[in-house]
């Protein structure tokens, strides 16, 4: 289960986050890629009855206002902690920073984590986990919030593209395990962008 649960992760992770500036074509890739891993049962979280008639997800449509440039503040002194998931499994995360942007001109803040195990791989090093829910979260998005995959940046700012927020692979089948957002990341703001709910 545990060889699974990496797996999946590394599935998940293999899309690329490092443009400065919006780019349309990039959301098309990310579109692209995850509905062609949705489509291999090799690689898909479906269940098998929704496998069969599987032709695409369900996304917002793609816009620029998703599209922002945090600031980002490295966390200083944090300690590894277990994040809770929707099952028994308790991975081990590490608060790596704070993000501060706005949307809409509302100021807001996300924090991103890193995965202890994942990170002492070579290639997720650099990978950061920002898990997050907002108000479209159990109506037009999946009730568990959702995830964003990014890298850990250079300097102080850090581009983020909600457009490329997916859901867990709980929203489609049961048998994941699957980390659930954290309290300080609930946004009181809609995210119209990213994969919709499942059905």
């Amino acid at each position: 289960m545990k060889n699974s649960i990496i797996l999946v992760l590394i599935l998940v992770f293999n899309f690329g986050f490092s443009q400065k500036k919006f780019d349309q074509n990039e959301v098309k890739k990310f579109q692209s890629k995850i509905n062609s891993e949705y489509a291999d049962a090799k690689t898909s979280p479906l269940m098998a009855e929704d496998l069969k008639g599987f032709k695409t997800l369900d996304f917002f449509p793609t816009s620029g206002k998703y599209f922002v440039v945090a600031k980002f503040e490295k966390a200083q002194d944090e300690k590894v902690f277990e994040m809770k998931t929707t099952g028994t499994r308790t991975p081990k995360y590490i608060k790596y920073g704070t993000l501060y942007f706005t949307i809409d001109g509302v100021d807001l803040k996300l924090n991103v984590y890193r995965n202890i195990e994942l990170s002492k791989t070579k290639e997720y090093k650099d990978h950061l986990f920002l898990p997050f829910s907002d108000l479209t979260s159990g109506k037009e998005s999946y009730i568990g919030g959702r995830y964003i995959d990014l890298k850990i940046p250079k300097g102080n700012t850090i581009a983020v593209d909600f457009n490329q927020a997916y859901n867990p692979y709980c929203a489609y089948n049961h048998k994941y395990s699957c980390p659930l957002v954290p309290l300080e990341n609930d946004l009181k703001v809609e995210i119209k962008a990213g994969v919709k709910t499942f059905h």
